[in-house]
């Protein structure tokens, strides 16, 4: 009987202590154990990410593919480009080349440099969005 009761009261002990332990790796980590749970949740994320291409049933083909119709998206962006190209850009252009001419003059040279960059990035903003993304509907 005594011999369970030391076994209990050990068992007890190591629950109690595992519990502690868990319980500080919670509410107070030590910079190892913060390293720890971060890298193995980067491989936990790492591994469901490429479970997708690693369970993947062969090539089916383009049957699956989807036509994705853009028309909305570009006359969303049609519009915002008249915004900008219209007398709403005008106005950014004038406040942004005053705000780089009051910022040159009190010395902010690097505010001044934004402010100039905005101004002139209203004016060509749809060169810009030509050059880097597709824009066959964006007229």
């Amino acid at each position: 009987m005594n011999e369970v009761n030391s076994l209990l009261q050990k068992v007890k002990g190591s629950f109690l202590s595992t519990g502690q332990y868990i319980g500080a790796v919670f509410y107070a980590p030590t910079r190892g154990q913060s390293q720890i749970a971060l890298f193995l949740l980067g491989v936990i994320i790492l591994s469901g990410g490429l479970t997708i291409h690693a369970i993947a049933q062969g090539d089916v083909g383009s049957d699956l593919v989807g036509e994705y119709n853009d028309e909305r998206v570009s006359e969303a962006v049609n519009r915002i480009f008249a915004y900008i190209e219209g007398s709403f850009g005008a106005l950014i252009m004038v406040a942004a080349g005053l705000g780089a001419i009051m910022a040159a003059a009190f010395g902010q040279y690097r505010a001044a440099l934004g402010l100039l960059v905005v101004a002139v990035g209203s004016f060509i903003l749809r060169s810009l969005v030509g050059t880097f993304f597709n824009t066959e509907t964006i007229q």
